[in-house]
């Protein structure tokens, strides 16, 4: 189907988008004329999507040439996009490490609303039964990776993002009160273990990631078929090296210890 055929797009939004992609490197500044013909749209049209772009900071007005060029508000649409990709990259190296020393699957992922979206997996040499594969979506609420990520938010932050998204809420057949009792008890933990406690006979154990300024950007884990060896290493070796890996990413992306406290 046509883009002008798809009734749910919305054609500001697409005529802006549209606008954008006009500046190239080759074409860093151009008129509103310039503007209006790449899109096939008349002037008046163009400035009414032109001002709004300048006015979100989007797009700088030069008034001595009359010329438009990207302004630092992009920047700030595509952070989460960049930061997510620079914690990836500098995280897989130090995840297929963890791999090789346990030989556990080793992932890592994101707080997306009320769920962990899995940016990056690293699976072990043996078959891997876990259900998450990059792409992955599942509760953080009821994850070794969410709960570790969910701990370093506010009261008004998780009330307010389980609000917006009561289903979830629902879906985990748990309260509030639940939620916010579970993420007090995990806040401040280094690691969080979990032996089936969502996926049968997968054990978990998950540490997080702090940024430059001390917050948790995200979490990384490891998970294994549920065995005795496994279950005898758990507590021991295994949570010291997911720590230990989550240490290391965290200083590779500026993060020191004592910044975590001044954050809080």
């Amino acid at each position: 189907m046509a883009a002008d055929e798809d009734r749910y797009l919305v054609p500001g939004l697409v005529r802006g988008l549209k606008a954008l992609q006009c500046f190239t490197p080759e074409t860093p500044n151009l008129s509103l004329k310039d503007i209006s013909e790449r899109l096939g749209i008349t002037r008046s049209a163009a400035f009414r999507t032109v001002y709004t772009l300048a006015e979100m900071g989007c797009l700088i007005h030069d008034q001595r040439t009359n010329t438009y060029a990207v302004g630092p508000g992009i920047l700030r649409l595509s952070y989460g996009y960049l930061a997510t990709r620079e914690i990836v990259e500098i995280a897989q190296p130090e995840l297929e490490r963890l791999r090789d020393e346990l030989n556990w699957s080793a992932h890592m992922g994101v707080l997306d609303g009320t769920s962990v979206l899995y940016v990056l997996r690293i699976p072990a040499k043996y078959a891997d039964m876990s259900i998450v594969h990059v792409g992955s979506r599942l509760p953080a609420r009821n994850t070794a990776i969410g709960r570790v990520m969910l701990a370093d938010l506010s009261t008004d932050s998780l009330v307010s993002m389980f609000r917006s998204d009561n289903a979830a809420l629902v879906r985990g057949a748990i309260s509030m009160t639940e939620v916010l009792t579970q993420a007090k008890a995990d806040h401040g933990a280094e690691a969080i273990v979990h032996a089936g406690n969502f996926e049968a006979g997968i054990a978990s154990v998950a540490a997080p990631v702090h940024d430059i300024t001390g917050r948790v950007a995200a979490g990384i884990n490891v998970t294994a078929p549920i065995s005795e060896q496994h279950l005898a290493e758990i507590h021991g070796p295994v949570r010291e090296a997911v720590v230990r890996t989550a240490k290391r990413i965290s200083r590779l992306l500026g993060w020191q210890e004592t910044t975590a406290e001044h954050a809080k």
